[in-house]
């Protein structure tokens, strides 16, 4: 369990699979969304879940639920991103980046050194380790990602619909507060 525990610790790029998934018509939800779809016997973490293939538009909450071993909405097909223990993801020693096998030297030795010592300080310094192998790790795998751009926010939207629909860089007046 050690290495699911830490695959669950981030969103790996070399753990990170994406798939296309249909709903199964065996699962019936009693309420709320219509579709039910099993998750795959590989997934650890699921990273986003979208209506197109090229994830532009990631679902909210009242659009999917993630529950249990199911994902569950109203459309037929979902494209998830998750993090993967499969054979030729999470689970290939050789697929691991060196941040990420440092992260788990550091996760095991947290794990075994109160079987090994009492020293407090020591159980300190090690779980420190631990936690700054996890946020180096993360960061330098955040990296080898692309640049996403967050959302826009709902202030910036209703001033381009307001303003005649001139997009986020319109310009504005100087002159007041009001644009």
């Amino acid at each position: 369990g050690a290495v699911d525990t830490c695959l669950e610790s981030g969103l790996w790029n070399f753990a990170t699979r994406a798939i296309k998934i249909e709903y199964d018509p065996g699962i019936d939800p009693d309420f709320g969304f219509q579709r039910g779809f099993v998750k795959p016997s590989d997934w650890v973490r699921t990273g986003t879940v979208s209506a197109d293939e090229y994830f532009t538009r990631p679902l909210k909450s009242h659009q999917f639920a993630d529950e249990g071993g199911y994902w569950f909405s109203d459309i037929d097909s979902l494209y998830v991103r998750f993090v993967s223990n499969g054979a030729n993801y999470g689970g290939d020693l050789g697929n691991w980046a060196q941040s990420f096998s440092r992260y788990v030297e550091a996760y095991l030795a947290e794990y075994i050194a109160p079987k090994l010592t009492v020293s407090e300080d020591r159980l300190k310094r090690i779980d420190g380790q631990m936690v700054r192998m996890l946020k180096s790790g993360t960061a330098k795998d955040a990296q080898n990602s692309g640049t996403s751009m967050p959302p826009e926010g709902s202030w910036n939207r209703s001033r381009r619909e307001r303003g005649g629909g001139y997009g986020r860089r319109d310009g504005g007046t100087r002159g007041s507060l009001i644009g």
